[in-house]
């Protein structure tokens, strides 16, 4: 399954479990006394500086304090919470989110520049395996942190989402100043360094996992549509380890299984979503791998991708309002079922992956928020429901990770970066495509897609 969910239930929380909310509740009956008043609206323009604004806070103000990187989570009522743990594709997130915070002027050019290099520099000097990153490292040493029992190693998909910020980094700042042009080096140097190819085990398929006392004993294989396909057009870019067309063509794409000719509400699927029913899997598939990957004018032999990304999210939409669950506030304003933090059945705080086969009533804002670029005006309606509720839901870095207003309007009030940093950069190409830009320019990406046979 997609991100292993089964782990992610039990582990991506490991901590999480402490944090007791209200106890069970029935579902919600509002009154006209629980009407909301009116928040003043803003514009379009105002709502998507302030989502930027606000969200970029969680990798500026509150990034671990001895690496500069991503913490893997941030809990504003208790602050210390893990305040070690790192997670390598978020901090991947968060280079791409520094640069669109310097070109929005919230940081100055050289606030930029140093933070990042404190970052590469903590990541030069991280525990590699196989020049993969660990999931989770330790901020204060850089030592890998497991993830579960067995995966203590090398995270391939976490590495190419790290990667693709690595690749914007070196982009944006290789034509700048001798210190710019050192760090845009630095950051090539680092994306170079991982032996894609290893992570085959000489098989035609691309292997999740490596740890130093087990091996490849997880066995999980990166297949079919869901957030991996980055880590192919990325083995196939690198010059020193790169895959052949076969590993994609046999691995990623299952020799052409993976296309689909389902379709719902009359929006084609396209592509089967790993783990997930005929409605789609949960909406990061169609953005973590195109933060920087621009499906726009995308397509190889299984797919145009832009039709993939958008119909996912359509078809997500359409679920939430066709509300087959009869929840609360479920419509055109109130939509996107994404992996997040959850909430328990006692009412307590979990985490699930939800989707359309998975509907706990719990509406995650990044899912809606981070598909800005494939549905604009679907999602800015979500974003300024979401700010006539911003008493309830705007926090210190953001919109919240997760609510519901069937259950009395519960609020997991708390931050995942994997969770916070696609809306940033999703708004940022929705507004100037300046990520996707930057990552489609550079040479060895556009080798990778041309290897694999895309059109872009």
């Amino acid at each position: 399954m997609s991100r292993y969910i089964t782990l992610l239930i039990g582990i991506l929380v490991f901590s999480c479990d402490k944090d007791q909310g209200p106890g069970y509740q029935e579902p919600y009956v509002p009154g006209e006394e629980d009407e909301p008043d009116l928040v003043e609206p803003l514009s379009d323009t105002e709502m998507m500086d302030l989502v930027q604004k606000e969200t970029f806070k969680y990798f500026w103000d509150f990034a671990n304090a001895d690496s500069g990187a991503a913490k893997e989570r941030y809990h504003p009522k208790d602050p210390t919470l893990n305040q070690d743990v790192v997670t390598s594709g978020g901090t991947g997130f968060g280079l791409m989110s520094i640069i669109v915070g310097i070109e929005r002027g919230f940081i100055t050019r050289v606030q930029g520049v140093e933070r990042l290099d404190k970052i590469l520099a903590f990541l030069e000097n991280a525990d590699r395996f196989h020049g993969a990153w660990s999931h989770w490292i330790d901020g204060n040493d850089g030592r890998a942190i497991p993830f579960s029992e067995l995966d203590d190693g090398g995270d391939l998909v976490e590495t190419a989402l790290l990667s693709q910020g690595l690749i914007c980094v070196k982009e944006y700042f290789k034509n700048g100043s001798d210190v710019e042009k050192a760090l845009a080096i630095k950051a090539d140097v680092l994306w170079k360094g991982v032996e894609w190819n290893w992570y085959t085990q000489n098989e035609d398929v691309l292997y999740w996992h490596w740890s130093p006392s087990v091996g490849f004993e997880i066995g999980l294989k990166l297949t079919g549509y869901n957030e991996v396909q980055i880590a192919y057009v990325l083995a196939a870019a690198s010059p020193n380890y790169s895959i052949s067309k076969t590993v994609y063509e046999k691995g990623w794409a299952n020799s052409g299984g993976i296309v689909s000719p389902a379709s719902q509400y009359g929006i084609p699927l396209v592509l089967n979503h790993a783990g997930s029913s005929n409605l789609g899997g949960p909406l990061f598939f169609s953005q973590y791998s195109f933060l920087g990957l621009n499906p726009k004018n995308l397509s190889d032999q299984y797919a145009n991708y832009w039709n993939v990304v958008v119909n996912h999210t359509k078809i997500n939409r359409q679920y939430c309002m066709a509300n087959p669950n009869n929840y609360l506030d479920y419509g055109a304003d109130c939509w996107g079922l994404t992996a997040s933090y959850s909430r328990n059945t006692d009412g307590s705080l979990g985490y699930s992956a939800h989707s359309p086969s998975n509907d706990l009533g719990v509406v995650s804002p990044t899912a809606a928020i981070s598909s800005i670029a494939y549905t604009p005006a679907e999602s800015l309606k979500v974003m300024h429901y979401l700010y006539q509720h911003k008493d309830r839901l705007l926090g210190p870095a953001g919109f919240y990770d997760a609510f519901s207003p069937h259950y009395n309007y519960w609020v997991a009030d708390a931050y995942l970066a994997i969770d916070q940093g696609p809306q940033i950069i999703m708004i940022e190409n929705h507004r100037s495509g300046l990520l996707w830009n930057l990552f489609m320019q550079n040479t060895d990406v556009k080798k990778g897609l041309e290897q694999l046979g895309f059109n872009y």
